[in-house]
């Protein structure tokens, strides 16, 4: 994987572009997730069957979420950890903002 910036603002090195179309993949079963949850809602159809849509569409969200913060986690912060302890505090604290982010509900 490519190393990580150093600054947020450098997007060029960022891990997950080495699974771009995996993350395109993912992303278009969402989109097609979201539809089928919209179609449900349009054909009235048991209440159950749209939570059931709901779970998975949260599930396939999470789990990509995950997949990126680990990345981060396995990837930017072993880089910044051997760039330095400014670039470390730095990483870490973005990660725990990003952490925080995700179990926000």
């Amino acid at each position: 994987m490519s190393p990580c910036p150093t600054s947020r603002h450098d997007a060029a090195n960022h891990g997950y572009i080495a699974d771009k179309n995996l993350n395109r993949n993912r992303l278009r079963r969402f989109e097609g997730q979201v539809r089928g949850f919209d179609g449900m809602i349009d054909e009235e159809r048991y209440c159950i069957n749209i939570l059931t849509q709901i779970s998975a569409i949260t599930k396939a969200v999470d789990s990509v979420a995950l997949g990126r913060l680990d990345d981060r986690l396995r990837h930017c912060v072993l880089d910044a950890a051997a760039a330095g302890q400014q670039v470390s505090e730095l990483t870490m604290a973005e990660g725990s903002d990003a952490i925080a982010r995700l179990v926000r509900s």
